[in-house]
């Protein structure tokens, strides 16, 4: 119980700030409807490639990435603020006045994935109003935001981690840059088929493929490789939850 009180109370506060400050509210809806419109509708001719056979067109195909960037960001923008948190000297407080600790990592955990399911939901409503067809039912659909919310929990987590160990926003590019090349690594453009020599085996061995390739194939209605992704991304979660309670250890010890 007393860890649930104080995930509450970080949540709200988090949360508080967040949708009280449009300098930190803002990039989190942008960034995501940027990336959308960009691939998207730039990229618009290359469903015209030969061997790109997704049933549903280009606008969905990049949804699908869209969503899951928008989920591990999300994650990786609540770093920042609990690195944010350290530097004003709020964290350290809460380590000394929380009767447990746990309920801190549960708190900005909480917060993230509010945070990432406003965003969801703006981004999912831009993509119907441009014409986005849907072939899943109301289980796919399930299915595909249930994946993006495992990615925005591990996301988190592994900022939570960084954030805890190095408590300084100079801890930035650490939280981001590895989300961004696992990202970006995977079959954004194209199908994993029509990509070719180093980055076709690098995406190969991408676990987030096997999750971006499961979000496509629900949000098509024709589910693939549905066990293989969710082991992945309870994977990543659970070995991330350990990352960030032994950062969690890690501040306590720090003081």
């Amino acid at each position: 119980m007393r860890a649930l009180a104080v995930a509450r109370g970080v949540a709200w506060r988090t949360l508080h700030n967040v949708f009280t400050n449009p300098s930190l509210l803002i990039p989190s809806l942008v960034f995501p409807l940027f990336f959308f419109v960009a691939f998207a509708g730039g990229l618009s001719q290359v469903d015209n490639v030969p061997g790109f056979d997704f049933p549903l067109g280009y606008t969905a195909f990049q949804f699908v990435f869209v969503l899951l960037q928008s989920a591990a960001f999300g994650g990786v923008f609540t770093g920042f603020g609990i690195a944010r948190d350290f530097e004003t000297g709020f964290a350290r407080r809460l380590l000394l006045a929380a009767p447990n600790r746990t309920g801190i990592v549960l708190g900005y955990g909480g917060a993230a994935l509010v945070r990432w399911l406003v965003t969801a939901a703006v981004l999912t409503i831009v993509a119907l109003l441009v014409g986005m067809t849907v072939g899943g039912d109301g289980i796919d659909l399930l299915g595909l935001y249930t994946l993006a919310l495992l990615v925005n929990i591990a996301a988190v987590l592994w900022a939570a981690g960084v954030a805890m160990r190095l408590r300084t926003m100079q801890a930035g590019p650490v939280m981001q840059m590895p989300v961004f090349l696992v990202l970006f690594f995977a079959p954004v453009y194209v199908p994993l088929s029509l990509l070719q020599g180093w980055i076709h085996g690098l995406a190969t061995v991408n676990p987030l493929t096997r999750v971006l390739e499961a979000g496509r194939g629900f949000l098509a209605g024709s589910p693939t490789e549905v066990g293989v992704a969710f082991a992945v991304a309870l994977g990543l979660a659970a070995l991330f939850s350990l990352w960030a309670l032994r950062g969690l250890r890690s501040a306590e010890a720090a003081g």
